[in-house]
């Protein structure tokens, strides 16, 4: 039996969800960070289960000609597959989408999942940075430590130094940020933040010279209960054809730092062109989980007509409201939980069904009213290949076809993959 602080010596076998790798000591299952496939390794073990122990290289016995110098804070977020060389970790990526699908939703693939490839730096234009004692950064994993955002190469040097720099302004004036969440819109030519501030203080105060200082186009600061302060202009924008490869036009797409958005700048156009041309030209469209309205308000800005779009956190659904006001009544917006809109529902969906849920996936309510309207399309994104291989399951048993499956790499250098599915009714 393995005990904790024991190092072994150990073959890996292949890929783990979450970012592990799989090796086994003595028929014992042993779940390493900082390992390759292929490579024999030695591993310092961290914790025992009763079924598996969880382990971190300590040394290389055998590398892979994959293996490279990693980041120098590995477990600093966004790093921990900074060590592969980037072709394997898309090779890695499609090897767990296929184990999801076929261990836990017993959906065997006929071919690997492609991954579509994104450069490694500077792609992230919407982060949360934690604050301690002045210092904003990530959070390394699986603890509460504050680690430099900057060397992990995710962001911009200006989006970093403009988070910095926000908080210094704040300290300055007497004031203690708890933390921050940054959005810069594709370009990088302009960003905005949401500051959260600890203690009872007056919020105007707050903004007074943090634009000047930081750079930033827009910011609101919030304090205890009280009403948030804004200063500058909130919200970035960018064009529905920027965001879309051309694919729609005539609009843009407007959001606050508080509002979810995809974070990775050069395939979020990729990935909106994708759910796009997954919609056929005729029939309604429902879009779950909609957001600031990505694939709804790029839908009408490319010609589409009855579009319903459906979100229920409220700064999320604030910008949906208004980027679909640029379209008129194309776009019904409902502000509700999934589950409450779905439960309303009375007759069957003549077209598509569009889903972008959390990484816990589509609720067990949500996914029994979903089936009930009987859309003749479902295109559903993904951004944790566990929880949509247990979908795909429900869909699949439901009498839909798997009729595609690709991957975009949003976040290299993590574990993380998101997925494209297109299921049809049979």
């Amino acid at each position: 039996m393995l005990e904790t602080g024991q190092q072994i010596s150990l073959t890996i076998d292949r890929p783990a969800h979450g970012g592990r790798m799989i090796g086994r000591h003595e028929g014992q299952v042993v779940l390493v960070r900082g390992a390759i496939p292929g490579e024999r390794v030695m591993a310092s073990i961290e914790r025992v289960e009763r079924r598996l122990a969880f382990g971190t290289v300590v040394g290389v016995l055998e590398p892979s000609p994959d293996r490279r110098p990693g980041q120098r804070d590995p477990r600093c977020g966004g790093c921990l597959f900074s060590h592969i060389a980037y072709p394997r970790q898309l090779t890695i990526k499609s090897e767990i989408a296929v184990d999801a699908f076929s261990r836990l939703g017993r959906v065997p693939l006929e071919a690997p999942v492609a991954v579509a490839a994104s450069p490694e730096h500077g792609y992230r234009m919407r982060a949360r940075f934690h604050v301690r004692g002045g210092r904003a950064g990530f959070y390394r994993e699986g603890t509460h430590e504050i680690c430099d955002a900057g060397p992990t190469g995710q962001l911009t040097t200006a989006a970093v130094a403009a988070a910095e720099s926000a908080v210094a302004s704040l300290r300055e004036d007497g004031l203690e940020p708890l933390g921050l969440e940054l959005t810069e819109n594709l370009e990088g030519s302009a960003r905005v933040a949401a500051i959260e501030l600890t203690g009872e203080v007056p919020c105007d105060s707050a903004v007074r010279h943090v634009l000047d200082r930081s750079g930033l186009a827009g910011c609101t600061v919030r304090c205890a209960d009280r009403e948030a302060a804004v200063a500058g202009t909130p919200a970035v924008s960018d064009e529905l054809g920027a965001l879309t490869r051309g694919r729609a036009g005539g609009g843009t797409l407007s959001r606050h730092a508080e509002s979810f958005f995809q974070a990775n700048r050069y395939l979020l156009p990729d990935l909106a062109a994708a759910v796009l041309d997954a919609v056929p030209d005729a029939g309604e469209v429902l879009d779950l989980y909609a957001g600031v309205g990505l694939f709804s308000v790029s839908l009408a800005g490319a010609g589409r007509r009855r579009i319903t779009a459906v979100e229920g956190d409220r700064s999320s659904g604030a910008d949906l409201r208004r980027n679909a006001a640029q379209f008129g009544r194309v776009i019904r917006v409902v502000l509700r939980a999934v589950e409450d809109y779905l439960r309303s529902l009375s007759r069957p969906l003549d077209g598509t069904l569009i889903v972008d849920p959390p990484r816990t996936g589509i609720s067990k309510e949500a996914m029994q009213a979903a089936l009930r309207i009987r859309a003749s399309r479902v295109v559903y994104v993904s951004c944790d290949p566990a929880t949509m291989a247990r979908d795909a399951r429900r869909l699949l048993d439901a009498g839909y076809v798997l009729q595609s499956l690709r991957g975009f790499d949003l976040f290299p250098n993590t574990p993380h993959v998101e997925l494209l599915g297109v299921f049809v009714r049979g």
